[in-house]
């Protein structure tokens, strides 16, 4: 058995070269390169040889226009070049595509400009927009967030002491669900992003050269960051999990909130016109108070509730402390990054952006009433020593759920494209 088992370690280390198909290594114009003048040739050199097709190499306007001729091999079939026209001023795609020595046939896209700023890989000409599956996958990104980051921050700050055995059990299977999500659903939510931009099905995408986008474009690097950064994550909870050493579930929990931070780094916050530092801090801001409330709601809803009922009284007060702080947090992120995005009030009512973010806000509202009852009604009457509400798990229940509807619109809202901002007017010159 273990003869079987070093054999087959030493197949996946040194697979043979034969079944190997053939890799991109060097192109002409580079990725996502700045040109001073247009280019005569489009080169691909790849590591062995290819075959070529009709189509091998196609070059595109922003406007979908063809500028390149025919493709042809050279160097002992390892390079195709194709001749493209004298090219003006813009931004260029091109899509490659060729048949390796095993039979596979691989395809790619990068992006060039001449005297002007190339687009990321996933905005070159051809490339889909956020699709319904991207929502979800975003929206299940958020809750897996929530659950790791909200169900340790909830642990930690609400949660001081030991809890039951059962308890303990259902917060690590909670928390490890969501560590385990945000590395499995990064994965997907890079793929789904990466097979829009090639714009091929899913047969031939998984041959797909996908360095353009895992290294050329702010999407690509924090979900190869977070991903790693994640396993880290998961790691240092499994064992705390195995020794029984909740202390490291501190660094498990900054790790995560930081780890988070991708997101801001890539998104419309980081990327868009009028971007800054103040606004990729105000997104981390509200994303990582968002997984506080909500995972700390799903925690205090299915773990201290069903399983240590000597805990809820001092949970539900120390987490409607938290919870305050939280929100205040929400609100002031979530007004400055609405101002920021939406350059005319009349935007929310004809804007795309701005009709998911009045759903958004709309759900807001609607928890920051269920979250008002509960601090000024339910909170007073449990300080003064009254007995738990009969229906307060069902309600705890509820305000989560509006919690996680609310990450859905957040994550429709992220792949949302905010209105353009106006452009500015240059000052008129005053004759004298």
């Amino acid at each position: 058995m273990r003869k079987l088992a070093s054999c087959a370690l030493v197949a996946l280390a040194f697979p043979a070269a034969a079944g190997a198909h053939a890799t991109l290594v060097r192109t002409s114009p580079g990725f996502a390169e700045r040109l001073a003048h247009s280019p005569r040739v489009v080169r691909l050199q790849f590591d062995q040889s290819v075959k070529v097709l009709p189509k091998a190499i196609t070059v595109f306007t922003a406007k979908g226009k063809v500028v390149s001729g025919s493709a042809r091999a050279s160097d002992a079939q390892r390079t195709i070049e194709a001749p493209v026209r004298r090219l003006g001023r813009g931004a260029y795609t091109v899509r490659w595509t060729a048949v390796s020595a095993d039979g596979h046939v691989i395809s790619g896209v990068f992006t060039f400009g001449v005297r002007h700023r190339a687009p990321p890989a996933t905005e070159a000409y051809g490339s889909g927009g956020p699709t319904t599956s991207e929502h979800l996958v975003r929206w299940l990104y958020f809750l897996a967030l929530a659950l790791l980051a909200g169900g340790l921050g909830f642990r930690l700050l609400v949660l001081h002491g030991p809890l039951p055995p059962a308890a303990e059990r259902r917060f690590y299977r909670l928390v490890g669900l969501g560590a385990v999500g945000a590395i499995e659903v990064g994965i997907l939510a890079f793929l789904l992003r990466a097979e829009d931009a090639l714009q091929l099905p899913f047969g031939k995408f998984l041959y797909g050269d996908l360095s353009p986008i895992a290294g050329g474009t702010r999407f690509g690097t924090a979900f190869v960051a977070m991903t790693l950064g994640f396993a880290l994550v998961s790691a240092i909870l499994f064992l705390a999990w195995l020794t029984d050493r909740p202390l490291l579930l501190w660094p498990a929990f900054v790790l995560a909130l930081g780890f988070a931070s991708g997101l801001s780094l890539s998104g419309h916050d980081a990327a868009d016109r009028g971007s800054s530092w103040l606004s990729e801090l105000a997104d981390w801001t509200h994303l990582a108070a968002a997984s506080l409330w909500v995972g700390g709601l799903v925690m205090l809803a299915f773990v201290v509730w069903p399983l240590a009922p000597d805990l809820r009284r001092r949970a539900f007060l120390r987490f409607s402390r938290l919870a305050t702080g939280l929100i205040v947090l929400i609100l002031s992120a979530g007004v400055y990054l609405s101002v920021l995005r939406l350059p005319r009030l009349s935007d929310l009512w004809t804007a795309g952006y701005g009709h998911v973010l009045l759903v958004k806000l709309g759900l807001v509202s609607l928890a920051l009433l269920w979250g008002a009852a509960h601090h000024f009604l339910v909170r007073p009457a449990l300080e003064r020593g009254a007995p738990l509400f009969a229906r307060l798990p069902r309600s705890l229940a509820g305000e989560s759920a509006v919690g996680i509807a609310i990450l859905l619109a957040a994550a429709v809202l992220v792949d949302s494209k905010p209105p353009p901002q106006p452009a500015a007017t240059p000052p008129v010159a005053v004759q004298r």
